[in-house]
Parts: structure tokens; sequence; C-alpha cells
């Protein structure tokens, strides 16, 4: 069995617009927690909401907002040591 046979895949949806720098933080806080996990794949989907009106009014100033595996789990900030958490359990 090869490692690729191991690994899960959880799929992270972060919401973002330009010029936030929280996003900024968001994705780089979501990327290095990621390289981190050993048998853990992120498949991150970044959505800027200023591309849908829909998005844009449902989510607006609070951004970024972070869904793991389908659920919500951050507004603001993403804590490390919770995602890292959230990440496991949906494997």
């Amino acid at each position: 069995m090869s490692a690729e046979d191991t690994e899960a895949t959880v799929p992270v949806t972060l919401y973002t617009r330009e010029d936030c720098s929280l996003c900024v933080v968001a994705r780089e806080t979501i990327e290095s927690v990621a390289a981190d996990l050993d048998g853990v794949t992120v498949d991150l989907d970044e959505v800027d909401v200023d591309t849908d009106p829909e998005l844009a009014e449902e989510y607006g100033e609070r951004v970024p907002y972070v869904l793991v595996d389908g659920h919500p789990a951050f507004k603001y900030e993403v804590d490390e040591r919770e995602l890292r958490l959230k990440l496991l359990a949906a494997t």
C-alpha cells in the first residue's frame, strides 16, 4: 500500500475578497497546517465573494470565512490547533 492510498483528502473552502489581509493570513495558516499534517491532504478552494452577488450579500465583510469538509469552521481568524483537530476529525 503506497502513501497515496492512506492519504485522506479534506475539502476546505476559504471565502475571501480582494485586499483582505486577514484572508491572506487565513490562507497561509491553512497551507501551513496542511503541510504539517501526515496522512491528510487539504483540497483548498478559494472563493472570491465579490465575484458572485449572492455570496457578496451573504458574506460581505465577514471574510475570511472557512468551511472544513462542508461545515462552518472559522470566521475572521483560523486557529492552527483547532484547524488541525478539525482536519483530523474529518478523515
